[in-house]
């Protein structure tokens, strides 16, 4: 394990909880947009609140706003490759973006992890949505989107005007995720 490696897991083990199966729907307060790379609002985004702005790099380094994917539905999936919960919805995640992409669907993965360990799990699993990397500023966004406990996966869906319609912190099941696009497309 490299020193990253290590600093990173120290990190994570500081800010985030383990990996919630069984965490409630998470409801907060609302936040201005914001970069991740800025200071996180003291007032997370809730249900019913406009989703705050991010940018994050992708996995060839290029740097991608939020805005990119306006009036889609998004499920902004906040997860890490050593997550088990995680790894377990992200088959499910790559049927849904097949089945319901060409209607507006957006999957867009957040990792907290090192690129090779996304690039590795993204090849393996077949990913076909766009994956964002970020250490502190991965947590940071997750943050601003009302994960104040860090819990992995945290999945939120945005509809097409930027509202946020549904936050889950652990596994979201496939047929909740699959009501949750149907009505919002």
């Amino acid at each position: 394990m490299n020193i990253k490696t290590l600093l990173l897991a120290g990190l994570l083990a500081i800010s985030l909880t383990a990996c919630d199966n069984n965490a409630a729907t998470a409801n907060s307060e609302n936040t201005d947009n914001q970069s991740a790379t800025q200071k996180v609002s003291l007032a997370p985004a809730s249900v019913g609140s406009h989703r705050p702005e991010f940018s994050l790099p992708d996995m060839d380094g290029v740097t991608r706003k939020l805005s990119e994917w306006d009036g889609k539905v998004l499920i902004i999936n906040f997860w890490a490759t050593w997550c088990p919960p995680c790894r377990k919805e992200t088959p499910a995640f790559v049927e849904l973006q097949e089945k319901y992409g060409a209607q507006g669907l957006q999957f867009i993965g957040v990792a907290i992890d090192e690129r090779d360990n996304v690039e590795d799990f993204a090849d393996t699993y077949g990913v076909n949505y766009p994956m964002l990397l970020g250490d502190l500023d991965a947590i940071n966004t997750s943050k601003q989107y009302g994960n104040r406990f860090g819990t992995l996966p945290y999945s939120v869906i945005v509809d097409r005007q930027g509202k946020i319609n549904f936050i889950k912190r652990g596994e979201l099941l496939k047929t909740t995720a699959e009501e949750k696009i149907k009505a919002l497309l």
